[in-house]
């Protein structure tokens, strides 16, 4: 079939390449010109087999040094990540409606992690997650587009060309071996997980500069093809020139690698600044790509992320291509047809993207408002998504939005179970409604996080990091465990009023000391927990044992009551289980607490933490134990 359709004897489609009759020996792609009444352009061809395989070769170099330079980002970009940590979790918490603010945020971390797609993939997720407004993604989205012309900077030092020992070790093939071996270095021989990964940062430049070198000299023999020549042709047209700095964007999803390629073509002096400005200007728009694919399956507001990335980044061509045809056709300017170096595309890069920063900075809000015209808001309410997996691309990310769910679902547990014994002699059916809603509710985010969680262990996360999944798995149990107590212990209300039966005026003063106390175990319990607070969480173990005497007080003095008759069996059941419900939620705060303290290290044993505080904390540890004794006392 494909000989048939490309039969050169077929007239209708064979291309007019004028004096090249050996359709074998041709290699073409379809491109569109208006100049051009057809759109095939010949790439490759030569009767010469030698030339022949080493034209191919040079492409399938060219094509290797991209892939050496994609993945060299990865591991920079992936590694400074892990670096960074926590920090881009809270440079987000300052995120304000501020666009000068959130710009230069944007720009700080688009360094940080060097992708400014992988930062607006993460705006998706955290706008379909509802930790950011819409408004708030506007300043980041510009300030993506001014961290990420920093690459093309460093990658324009391949084109320095001087006869000075000191400037000639500021091009990156003279100093990338010597990062890549410091690099190798610290990752076989540091012991601290942090170093190695810095040293996993300078392997992957050093990949990344490797190839850029590789593309660098790959097209340096296209420079005296006339082919080549031929193929530039076509992009003098700056439509076409946008068109194809979109399309080769787009594919491979990085705007940088996109600047390398093209900074790699102006080493062989056939790039003129008339034809590298457009790719520049499409360049932009084809890094909106990957916000486009993240925008699938998200609610409206998330999707109008995309939309203001695109917004922006077509407003601001569409300003650069007049201004480009304002001094090219009516001012004439003849700099156009000079060769541009490597160094300056990485200056119309930065010019670019700060210039349209500049202009729309002022209309943000306008911006939004356009949004919202192109995705029009139906009426109905759209579901937040709990989880988002767009954030995964960023593991401390990802943490933070399960830290957030984790702490609300703390509070809740918390409110539940205070709620269960307030009043616990006036049993309210609304009230067991509202505590079997938040219970059911608690059961599936427990289920959603721990899965959310593993996936996230499975990420490549630092040691901090994975310290921090493996303490949050554990205090998601203790906190569903704390709903699960209070939905026990209104069942047990309602069984006391079912009975019609209630306690003697000696227990109910007893049980509101043991509320009181329980109460500010829970409250202390969740505030160290939410702040990851080691003094408040150091207060929680010294209560936790002022509780335990009260029980053991309560069931001697409920022996007591039943010898002498003023409390019944069936009272005693329930005061048994009232009593057990509150040291287990007791017992839970602890281990909470102890997770807390214990979050620079890998142990979750009491049994350690005990030890260790007999021996450096003692003495704050008894100090307020005799707090809590004299201020939870049961009445004599």
């Amino acid at each position: 079939m494909i000989r048939k359709l490309w039969n050169p004897k077929n007239k209708s489609l064979r291309p007019p390449i004028g004096k090249y009759k050996r359709f074998s020996d041709q290699v073409v792609f379809f491109i569109f010109s208006k100049q051009l009444d057809y759109a095939i352009i010949e790439v490759l061809r030569t009767n010469n087999t030698k030339e022949r395989f080493m034209n191919i070769y040079s492409i399938i170099t060219l094509c290797g040094g991209l892939a050496f330079f994609l993945f060299g980002m990865h591991v920079m970009s992936g590694s400074l990540e892990k670096v960074a940590g926590g920090k881009l979790e809270d440079i987000l918490k300052t995120l304000t409606s501020n666009p000068g603010k959130s710009l230069m945020l944007g720009a700080v971390i688009t360094i940080a992690i060097q992708s400014s797609s992988a930062l607006t993939v993460m705006l998706v997720g955290l706008v379909n997650s509802g930790i950011m407004s819409l408004s708030q993604t506007v300043g980041v989205i510009m300030g993506s587009n001014v961290g990420t012309t920093l690459t093309a900077w460093i990658l324009g030092l391949n084109g320095l060309k001087t006869d000075n020992i000191f400037l000639s070790m500021l091009k990156p093939e003279n100093f990338s071996p010597i990062i890549a071996l410091i690099g190798v270095i610290m990752i076989m021989g540091a012991k601290s997980a942090k170093k190695r990964d810095v040293g996993t940062i300078m392997v992957g430049f050093a990949i990344l500069m490797f190839g850029m070198e590789l593309m660098s000299d790959s097209v340096a023999p296209l420079a005296d093809m006339p082919e080549f020549t031929n193929i530039l042709t076509a992009f003098k047209n700056p439509l076409l020139g946008v068109l194809i700095g979109t399309v080769f964007t787009g594919i491979i999803q990085s705007s940088a690698a996109s600047v390398g390629v093209l900074q790699a073509l102006s080493l062989t002096g056939s790039i003129t600044y008339g034809m590298a400005i457009p790719i520049i200007m499409g360049q932009n728009i084809g890094t909106c790509v990957t916000a486009l694919l993240s925008s699938i399956g998200v609610n409206k507001n998330a999707k109008k992320v995309s939309v203001i990335h695109i917004s922006f980044n077509l407003i601001g061509t569409i300003i650069g291509l007049i201004v480009y045809f304002i001094a090219k056709d009516l001012i004439r300017f003849d700099g156009f047809d000079n060769s541009i170096s490597s160094f300056a595309v990485a200056g119309f890069h930065s010019v670019f993207n700060i210039a349209t920063t500049i202009i729309l900075i002022p209309f943000s809000k306008k911006l939004v408002d356009l949004a919202n015209l192109v995705i029009k808001e139906t009426g109905s309410e759209e579901k937040t998504v709990l989880l988002d997996e767009r954030l995964l691309i960023s593991p401390s990310i990802a943490l933070g939005q399960c830290k957030i769910k984790t702490v609300y679902m703390a509070e809740q547990a918390s409110k539940a179970f205070i709620d269960s014994i307030s009043d616990f002699d006036k049993y309210d059916d609304d009230k067991k409604d509202k505590i079997k809603t938040v219970e059911n509710e608690l059961d599936d985010l427990e289920d959603e996080l721990n899965a959310y969680l593993v996936r996230i262990s499975g990420t490549d996360v630092s040691d901090v990091d994975g310290k921090k999944i493996n303490g949050m798995l554990h205090s998601i149990v203790d906190i569903e465990r704390i709903s699960d107590y209070a939905m026990n212990m209104i069942i047990l209300a309602e069984n006391m009023h079912k009975m019609k039966i209630n306690f003697s005026d000696a227990a109910k003063k007893e049980i509101e000391v043991l509320n009181r106390a329980v109460s500010e175990i829970l409250v202390n319990t969740i505030d160290c927990y939410t702040e990851e607070n080691i003094g408040l969480a150091a207060t929680v173990e010294p209560l936790k044992s002022i509780i335990d005497k009260l029980i053991l007080k309560m069931r001697d003095r409920h022996v007591a009551r039943l010898r002498t008759g003023e409390c019944s069996g069936e009272l005693g059941v329930v005061l048994t289980d009232y009593i057990n419900y509150c040291d287990r939620v007791a017992g839970h705060c602890s281990n909470i607490a102890i997770n807390v303290i214990q979050s620079g290290n890998m142990i979750f044993s009491e049994h350690d933490y005990f030890k260790e505080l007999s021996e450096k904390e003692k003495d704050e540890y008894e100090k307020n134990r005799n707090i809590y004794k004299e201020r939870f006392a049961l009445p004599e």
